[in-house]
């Protein structure tokens, strides 16, 4: 149970699209309780503001994407998951592009540009949703699931027929600590094999060595090699949390995914509000309690946004 945070001071960061391959600046902004993350793009002589929601996600291969109020942003997930991992709730982030910069392909980059902007807490309670009952999503062999737990944490388990990875499980105990140091090194992958294909349909046109381990048939391209031996089973936590930021609120259950991905992410997201028999809130404020209790807080709502920067 903790207080709203948000940063102390606006902080500015640029670089290149993963999947477009364009130039892409952020500036993060302090914001008000209550206002939840929400992106800002400059439409015309105005701004338009676009919250963090799974009702704004749209469908697209390979990130997560939100669109609204006449823009869209996508691969968004490491900069979220920058944010959640650190308890960062209220900020609003403007974007000059349709896709936020990859860095390095991992959120430590966001890390340490939230961690230099400095994080202050507010005076409004941070609502948690309690899970109370099993809420599963499943795809063939791909599974999802959350269920109660007197704490936060995901156990991960991927499979890939490459001998730098096979099988690997990870269990993550959510904490700022164990984010930083476990969490939010964890890089991006992908198989070099797959490239030109991922050209062909659009995707991965920034994505170099500086920004993507990447694997041959039987190792890995990058001379540095990994950050972690499980480095890949890491960076799909990072994704998962990223993309639970999507709930609008911090939760209390265990997360246990296999062989999952950014979609099946968000339909365990879609779930979870559309079931509120299986969950409580707890520390939200009693004035909008009811609100909370239909999982749309008031930090979904543009007006809130507009009103908050005016």
């Amino acid at each position: 149970m903790r207080n709203q945070q948000t940063l102390a001071s606006t902080i500015t960061c640029s670089g290149v699209g993963l999947h477009s391959g364009q130039s892409a600046a952020i500036t993060l902004r302090p914001a008000p309780p209550d206002t939840g993350v929400v992106f800002v793009s400059r439409q015309g002589n105005v701004d338009a503001y676009l919250p963090v929601s799974i009702e704004h996600r749209i469908p697209t291969e390979l990130c997560t994407a939100i669109s609204g109020s006449g823009f869209q942003v996508q691969t968004i997930e490491h900069l979220l998951a920058a944010l959640a991992g650190l308890h960062v709730d209220n900020v609003f982030i403007n974007v000059t592009a349709s896709e936020v910069p990859v860095m390095d392909g991992s959120a430590a980059p966001f890390v340490r540009l939230i961690q230099a902007a400095g994080i202050v807490p507010q005076d409004r309670k941070q609502p948690f949703l309690k899970i109370m009952a099993p809420i599963e999503v499943t795809e063939g062999a791909k599974q999802v699931r959350i269920e109660p737990s007197p704490t936060p944490c995901v156990t991960y388990s991927i499979h890939y027929e490459h001998p730098f990875i096979k099988t690997q499980t990870y269990q993550y105990d959510c904490s700022v600590s164990a984010f930083e140091s476990e969490i939010a090194e964890a890089r991006t992958f992908g198989f070099l094999q797959e490239v030109q294909a991922l050209w062909a349909r659009g995707l991965g046109k920034g994505g170099t060595l500086d920004n993507t381990v990447v694997l041959s048939g039987d190792g890995i391209v990058n001379d540095s090699g990994l950050r972690f031996d499980n480095e890949f089973v890491r960076h799909k936590i990072l994704d998962l949390i990223g993309d639970f930021s999507l709930l609008g609120m911090s939760f209390i259950g265990h997360i246990i995914a296999n062989r999952s991905g950014h979609a099946l992410h968000t339909r365990l997201v879609q779930q979870i509000l559309k079931q509120p028999d299986k969950w409580v809130l707890l520390n939200a404020e009693p004035t909008v309690e009811g609100a909370r209790a239909t999982a749309h807080r008031s930090r979904f709502q543009p007006a809130v946004a507009l009103q908050a920067a005016s």
